[in-house]
C-alpha cells in the first residue's frame, strides 16, 4: 500500500493509507513482543447524538453498558495516555463528542499534555463560543456531510428532506470556523466527509462542490463499513459504477480544497488479511467508556473483547492488565478471521493492512524519509 498522499498549501495530507513509517520504534518494540501503547486511540466523550444518519455504524453497536463520562474521569483519561505515549486522540468513535460536558476542558488538557486531537462532529451544536475555545488546540477537525444538497442531507442525516435547518446549522458553524482560521492563521486542517452508500451516488458531485464552496481544505469521500451480517445492506458491488463519478469529483479540486476518495477502501471493500494486528497500534473506545480493541466489538455480542471502562478502572491499569493483552494476542492469532469474524474494513484497516504484509515479508515497513506530513500521530 502506498501512502498515497495529497499535497495541501499546508503540507502532505494522507488519509487514504497510514502512516506507520513515522513510527518505527513502535513496530519494533511490538516486534520484540513488548506491550506497547497505541500511537493513536480513536474514542467519544458520550454515545449520545442527536443525528438519525442512515450510514451509521454506532446504530449496530447497541446493546451496550451506558455509563456517563464525566470531566474528571475524561482528564485521568489523558494522564494516561500521556504516561504511557499515545500521541494522538481523534474524538470520531460512536458518539458526538462535542454534546459532552467535557469536551472543551478535555481538548484544552489535551494540547496541554502535548497529545494532538482531532475530532470528527455534524458541527449542529458545535457554535461559535465552543469554536473559539477548541479550534486553536485541534490537529485537525472534519465534519460530517452527508450531501451537498439541503433536502438530501436533512433526509439521510435527520428526519426528513423538509428538516433543512440541520444543515443550515452545520454550514454556519463550518464558515465560522473556517474564517476563524483565516483570521487568527491557525494551523488546525478544516474537511467535510462523505460516507458513500450507492444510494447516495447522485450526490458526489454537489458533495464535492460544496467543499469547494466553504473554503475548507478537503472534501473526502469514502465508502460505507457494514458489520458482518450486512445490516445496513450496502451492496459494495455497485462501488464500481461510481468510478467516473468520483474520479469527476477529484478534478473539481483547486489550490484551497481538495477532493479526496479513499479509493483503497472503496476498491477492497473486505479484509485483506486474516489476523488483526491494527488496533495494538490504533485503540478504539466507546462513548460508554467502554475498551475494546475495536468499535467492530462495540456491541454486547462480543462481550469476550469488551476489556474493561475507564469510567470504573483507571485506563493504564486496564492496559497493563492480562486480559487487554489476551484480546490483543487473540486478534492476532489464527484464532480469529477477520474476514468472517468482524465487520467490513473497520478504521484499523489501513494500519491492519499495512501489518500483514510486513509480518508476511510482502512489503517491509520502513522508516520514512524527508519531512512529516500532516497529522503524523494520527495513524
Amino acid at each position: 500500500m502506498s501512502t498515497n498522499s495529497v499535497q495541501t498549501k499546508e503540507g502532505a495530507l494522507i488519509l487514504d493509507s497510514h502512516k506507520l513509517s513515522y513510527h518505527i520504534d513502535r513496530i519494533k518494540a511490538w516486534e520484540a513482543g513488548e506491550r506497547i501503547a497505541p500511537v493513536s486511540v480513536d474514542m467519544a466523550l458520550t454515545r449520545s447524538c442527536g443525528a438519525m444518519c442512515s450510514f451509521c455504524y454506532a446504530m449496530m453497536q447497541e446493546p451496550q453498558e451506558r455509563s456517563s463520562i464525566k470531566t474528571d474521569h475524561s482528564l485521568q483519561l489523558l494522564d494516561d495516555f500521556a504516561e504511557i505515549g499515545v500521541k494522538g486522540v481523534s474524538l470520531i468513535s460512536d458518539g458526538e463528542s462535542t454534546l459532552s460536558k467535557a469536551y472543551v476542558p478535555f481538548i484544552q488538557h489535551a494540547h496541554k499534555l502535548g497529545i494532538d486531537i482531532g475530532n470528527a462532529t455534524n458541527a449542529w451544536e458545535w457554535e461559535p463560543e465552543k469554536i473559539e475555545q477548541v479550534l486553536p488546540y485541534m490537529s485537525w477537525v472534519r465534519f460530517t456531510v452527508a450531501a451537498g444538497r439541503p433536502e438530501s442531507y436533512s433526509k439521510i442525516m435527520f428526519k426528513g428532506p423538509e428538516h433543512t435547518h440541520v444543515f443550515d446549522r452545520a454550514m454556519k458553524h463550518i464558515k465560522y470556523a473556517v474564517d476563524l482560521k483565516k483570521k487568527n492563521n491557525l494551523k488546525v486542517t478544516l474537511g467535510i466527509q462523505m460516507v458513500l452508500m450507492p444510494e447516495f451516488k447522485d450526490e458526489i458531485l454537489d458533495f464535492a462542490k460544496l467543499a469547494v464552496d466553504l473554503g475548507v481544505d478537503y472534501g473526502v469521500i469514502k465508502h460505507c463499513s457494514d458489520d458482518e451480517y450486512g445490516t445496513l445492506g450496502v451492496d459494495y458491488t455497485k462501488y464500481d459504477d461510481m468510478h467516473e463519478l468520483l474520479k469527476q469529483a477529484e478534478l473539481l479540486s483547486n489550490d484551497d480544497t481538495k477532493i479526496i476518495v479513499k479509493w483503497e477502501k472503496i476498491k477492497e471493500s473486505k479484509a485483506t488479511y486474516n489476523r488483526f494486528y491494527g488496533p495494538a497500534f490504533l485503540l478504539q473506545i466507546s462513548g460508554s467508556g467502554l475498551v475494546a480493541p475495536s468499535g467492530m466489538f462495540f456491541n454486547a455480542r462480543y462481550s469476550k473483547f469488551h476489556i474493561g471502562n475507564f469510567t470504573e478502572k483507571r485506563f493504564i491499569d486496564i492496559w497493563k492488565s492480562d486480559a487487554y493483552w489476551d484480546v490483543m494476542n487473540y486478534l492476532a492469532s489464527p484464532k480469529f478471521d477477520a474476514q468472517t469474524m468482524m465487520g467490513t474494513l473497520p478504521i484499523q484497516h489501513y494500519v491492519s493492512v499495512a501489518l500483514d504484509n510486513h509480518i508476511k515479508g510482502i512489503q517491509k515497513i520502513e522508516k520514512a524519509q524527508g519531512a512529516d506530513p500532516l497529522h503524523v500521530n494520527f495513524l
